[in-house]
């Protein structure tokens, strides 16, 4: 009996948790919001990204980490985004964010209308992605947004590349 148990729990221990073939896309790392980025005819451009406008005071995040499997199932954790300027600087602003592929130019949204972010600006999305992104998602660009649609931060597209 012992043997079996101690069997049962190394086939545990060795199971893998997923389908590497279901992985579409990762993120490792995040970039907060500056809302401008440049300057032209002596007047501020919008940084934005995809169609999508910033949000109005620069943000930042410490850590973003996002995996998309190819049924369009998308979890991300980030951590301390928090605004990164005016009064209420190194708060959460009172926000809710979900996430934004674009595979291209074609945008894929979570489905929730958003999570709150924690004091501290940390959260969590294990949503899925409508309409599902393709299995060539080219260009990608994940966002994220408050629920108006103002991004706040943007994944680092995580290279597979590295050892």
């Amino acid at each position: 009996m012992k043997t079996w148990m101690l069997g049962l729990f190394l086939a545990a221990l060795v199971a893998p948790a997923g389908n590497a073939a279901d992985l579409l896309l990762s993120f490792n790392g995040g970039i907060g919001v500056d809302p401008v980025s440049g300057i032209a005819a002596n007047a501020p451009v919008v940084n934005m990204v995809r169609g999508t406008q910033p949000g109005g005071i620069p943000w930042r995040i410490a850590e973003l980490r996002a995996s998309i499997e190819v049924s369009g199932r998308i979890q991300v954790r980030g951590k301390g985004l928090l605004l990164a300027g005016g009064n209420n600087i190194g708060t959460n602003g009172g926000q809710s964010v979900r996430a934004v592929l674009f595979c291209g130019t074609v945008s894929h949204t979570t489905t929730l209308t958003g999570v709150p972010l924690a004091p501290n600006g940390d959260f969590r999305i294990d949503d899925t992605l409508a309409p599902t992104p393709p299995k060539d998602c080219g260009s990608p660009v994940l966002l994220i947004v408050n629920v108006p649609g103002r991004w706040f931060a943007a994944g680092i597209l995580a290279n597979d590349d590295e050892d």
